[in-house]
């Protein structure tokens, strides 16, 4: 398969990663395909790696990884042209994180909207599926825990796209992806990541995941 990477930070790089060790073509999408940062990626991933921009990234891709600040989001999809996204699945791995300083990060949009609903706003024409944003990016391919596999929870509004998405989530080692529906969901799937990193404030590690416990 064929996967465009938007975003050049460390979950685009991860997940971009984690699609090459599985036998995937990957190109990342940036506005400045020739950096440093995206070169010595590329080079490290081998043959299968390869940059473009935004545009040509979505061109190439079968599948779209969307991996932005939630500050460049718009611009990156903006970029990246709604015909090139039309039809395709869109992995939406971002948060609509809000920075201050001091203080820890909080939620941008919330309750009646979130950054999921917004990406499908955004590119009416891709199949939005949430996922992968509950996660720090060491542990998004491979989750490996002393308790056993992690769940990731995913929603969006193609049932067939979700399909997909969970059959990357097992192919990258997650337990099980757990559909919570519509991609309205994202509206408590978004918070998950506040409590993530709430928890890692609070005890000084990074190592942590979700699992459903099943009776």
């Amino acid at each position: 398969m064929k996967v465009g990477v938007l975003g050049t930070g460390d979950v685009g790089r991860a997940l971009g990663r984690g699609f090459v060790s599985r036998g995937h073509e990957v190109m990342m999408g940036s506005r400045d395909p020739s950096s440093e940062k995206v070169r010595e990626w590329v080079a490290r991933q081998g043959s299968r790696a390869s940059s473009g921009t935004n545009a040509e990234a979505a061109t190439f891709g079968e599948l779209i990884v969307l991996a932005t600040k939630w500050t460049g989001t718009e611009n990156a999809l903006r970029l990246a042209g709604e015909e090139n996204l039309r039809g395709k699945v869109l992995i939406d791995a971002t948060n609509p994180l809000q920075v201050e300083p001091g203080k820890p990060p909080s939620l941008a949009l919330g309750h009646t909207d979130s950054g999921g609903e917004q990406v499908q706003r955004w590119a009416p024409g891709a199949r939005v599926v949430k996922a992968f944003n509950i996660v720090g990016n060491p542990h998004m391919v491979d989750p490996v825990f002393p308790e056993g596999q992690p769940d990731m929870f995913i929603c969006g509004n193609d049932a067939d796209a979700k399909a997909k998405v969970t059959e990357i989530c097992t192919s990258f080692g997650w337990h099980s992806a757990i559909d919570i529906g519509g991609i309205e969901g994202a509206r408590e799937l978004e918070p998950l990541c506040i409590l993530w990193v709430k928890y890692g404030i609070a005890t000084g590690g990074w190592n942590h995941a979700f699992k459903m416990l099943r009776k």
